[in-house]
């Protein structure tokens, strides 16, 4: 074996297990902190794909910002058992059933996919998903929109401040 089979191994492990802990966990800031473990498994699957860009904009974005989200509003709607509401058992079954359709659709869906092509269109790309390629293309054919979407990001942040400014 080589050693990406055994990283993607341990990575793929390490992600569907963190992604049941997110939810089995009873405390809802256990889930959040199962969740980052699995957008971190995700990013080293991107890294082994070849897309550092993907891996640091997911790391950065999801593990970072929105998680810090996720916790400070579990932390503000101070969950407990006294307060929730409690679900009754047919809610419960739905649920489950809803979760098996799922399962089963996806199931079918992943039978007819062919693997074996789409793994060797994987292993042929190159320079992909890195960020030399992606900056070049982003600074050469695509650099009017750009700069374009630069200067609406530059009047949006204008704006907000001028309409946050105390008189």
């Amino acid at each position: 074996m080589e050693i990406i089979e055994i990283l993607f191994g341990i990575l793929a492990f390490l992600a569907i297990f963190s992604a049941l802990m997110v939810v089995v966990s009873k405390n809802p800031v256990h889930s959040v902190l199962w969740l980052i473990v699995t957008f971190f498994a995700i990013s080293g699957h991107y890294i082994l794909l070849n897309a550092q860009f993907l891996a640091i904009v997911n790391i950065i974005v999801y593990a970072g910002a929105i998680m810090v989200l996720f916790l400070f509003v579990i932390m503000l709607i101070n969950l407990n058992r006294e307060t929730a509401p409690q679900k009754n058992r047919w809610l419960k079954m739905a649920g489950g059933v809803a979760g098996g359709c799922l399962l089963l659709v996806l199931v079918a869906a992943f039978k007819e996919v062919g693997m074996a092509e789409k793994q060797k269109a994987v292993v042929n790309v190159g320079d992909i998903g890195l960020i030399k390629s992606l900056g070049k293309e982003l600074f050469t054919k695509y650099l009017v929109p750009f700069e374009i979407s630069s200067v609406l990001f530059l009047s949006a942040m204008v704006g907000a401040v001028v309409i946050g400014k105390k008189e």
